[in-house]
């Protein structure tokens, strides 16, 4: 089985800037990686590059075993982006209204909603604990809220990997220990694999399986127990910070 998503030697500069360098890495159906590193690190212009949302780099993309230009299936893919609070707040769309949007881009013209579609949505807000809001505009919703209604866009498709950049930063601390618990299921009962940007490397290794850590270069990626166990990571992050990655992996 080929891989949902196979980086191969990427670069990519802003002009005279170099951002990533060589990476090389890929994503098997049931992943769950934490994609780390340093602000400044290159992790959500990876992402970026992923979705086909630059204009120029130099590697290669495969998703699905289809290059990054002849790839045209993109309800496969679901996407978070990391400032959902940045939508526009005078758009006069409902909680149920932005979810459907999600089933759009596997739809032919005319593009229309189907009683299948409305069924689809409703799975999404049960999905998401969100019902109970369909009918209120997503401009007056909380940050916690909007993130949830954007995360049911993204997963209203049956996606088979979900990408999400810094997911919790909108969130109190209960909402976001329910929302991991909700990507492991996922991952775990569906499949999913997850891509999800994080700088809370301590609390990410209770449910991820993978570590890729990035810093321009790649500098780790693989299971958290080869992270942990790596002579060079230790050597590379020292002792200390190795631990505290480590110490909350199950």
């Amino acid at each position: 089985m080929k891989p949902i998503l196979s980086i191969s030697n990427l670069s990519f500069n802003y002009g005279p800037l170099e951002v990533l360098d060589n990476v090389t890495f890929s994503v098997e159906k049931g992943d769950y990686i934490a994609l780390a590193g340093p602000n400044g690190a290159g992790k959500t212009t990876l992402i970026r590059n992923i979705l086909g949302l630059t204009n120029s780099f130099s590697g290669s993309v495969e998703l699905f075993g289809q290059s990054l230009s002849d790839f045209k299936t993109w309800n496969r893919i679901g996407y978070l982006p990391q400032r959902v609070n940045l939508f526009n707040p005078l758009f006069p769309a409902t909680v149920k209204e932005v979810i459907s949007l999600g089933l759009l881009s596997a739809k032919k013209f005319p593009k229309q909603f189907s009683r299948k579609d409305d069924d689809l949505t409703s799975q999404a807000m049960e999905l998401m604990g969100i019902r109970n809001i369909e009918g209120k505009l997503v401009g007056e919703l909380s940050g916690g809220q909007q993130q949830r209604v954007f995360l049911a866009r993204a997963l209203i498709s049956n996606p088979d990997l979900l990408i999400l950049d810094e997911p919790g930063t909108a969130l109190d601390p209960q909402s976001r220990e329910s929302f991991f618990e909700l990507m492991r299921k996922l991952n775990q009962e569906r499949g999913l694999a997850i891509v999800i940007i994080t700088h809370d490397t301590g609390q990410i290794g209770e449910f991820a399986n993978k570590l890729l850590y990035l810093d321009k270069k790649l500098i780790f990626f693989g299971s958290f127990a080869d992270f942990c166990a790596s002579v060079e990571m230790n050597k590379y992050f020292g002792p200390f910070v190795q631990h505290f990655i480590c110490h909350q992996h199950k």
